[in-house]
């Protein structure tokens, strides 16, 4: 379980001991260094420390809710690193970190590091709530069945959610014609080219979700390269600040979302714009569930 005496070098927001420790802190960061299964550009084991280093520098009140989320408490946990050759092992840490977040009443946001790693906590929900549903914003199906030998690639994430619990997916503008297939009853996708001239498309994602209790997974390749350039696979066409704001916003007016993750971040020398949009979107959401 996460450490609790753990002081993290670089804390989430750069919070004082007293908002950052493990007792007092209702949220609690989880950095996740892996990229193994990345199939384009590599570098999103770098991700979480960026995240973290880009939070440090923002403003700590929200101006939109009036809010200083920081007061809960953030606790940021000693990122866990890739040490084996299969990605199995890591994803069985995930898993295990998590469940003793969840188990301590605090609640997960876990930083990734590339897709494949959500099946850790998604496994972990399954085990504390047994019944929820999962949020995916990416610009990839991810429902091969397996991709270069492994059943537990970045590429194959959607489809090992489906089997465990419902998932809708929301901004999806790229895949394999093995991916092409109709949605079924658990896996309704939401694809950028008809969401964009649909006004409606927030509500009919929330109200596509089965269940009351949600975890949201956000590949950052969800979002427009024009704001989020430095991700494994740039596709262009994709969803703005303000228009996945407005979706965290009353998802969390009408759900109860009991985790989330940020994954595939990727770095990028001289440009530290997306690394401060990474961090704070996971404010600004934390700022509407709590």
């Amino acid at each position: 379980m996460p450490n609790k005496n753990y002081k993290a070098r670089f804390k989430f927001c750069d919070l004082e001991d007293k908002y950052s420790s493990w007792d007092k802190s209702r949220i609690a960061i989880l950095p996740v260094a892996y990229d193994l299964t990345a199939s384009y550009k590599s570098g999103a084991s770098a991700g979480p420390k960026a995240i973290i280093d880009a939070s440090r520098y923002m403003e700590t009140y929200d101006d939109e809710t009036g809010k200083e989320i920081y007061k809960f408490g953030i606790y940021t946990a000693k990122e866990i690193k890739q040490t084996g050759a299969k990605p199995e092992g890591i994803i069985n840490k995930v898993e295990k970190e998590v469940i003793s977040i969840l188990k301590a009443g605090k609640f997960p946001v876990v930083l990734g590091g590339e897709h494949s790693i959500t099946l850790g906590p998604v496994r972990a929900c399954k085990k504390i709530f047994k019944n929820f549903s999962v949020l995916q914003l990416d610009a990839h199906r991810d429902m091969r069945d397996s991709f270069q030998g492994s059943k537990y690639s970045h590429a194959c994430i959607a489809k090992r959610i489906v089997e465990l619990t419902g998932l809708s997916q929301a901004g999806v503008r790229s895949m394999s014609k093995e991916e092409s297939g109709k949605s079924n009853n658990n896996l309704k996708t939401f694809f950028m080219k008809d969401m964009v001239n649909n006004m409606a498309w927030v509500d009919e994602v929330i109200d596509s979700l089965d269940n009351d209790r949600v975890y949201v997974t956000i590949d950052m390749d969800a979002f427009d390269p024009s704001i989020m350039p430095s991700v494994g696979t740039p596709e262009p066409g994709g969803m703005g600040w303000y228009e996945t704001l407005v979706l965290f916003k009353r998802l969390s007016q009408k759900k109860e979302v009991i985790g989330f993750d940020v994954v595939e971040l990727s770095p990028m020398q001289g440009n530290i714009s997306p690394d401060f949009l990474a961090a704070k979107v996971i404010y600004k959401f934390l700022n509407y569930i709590f």
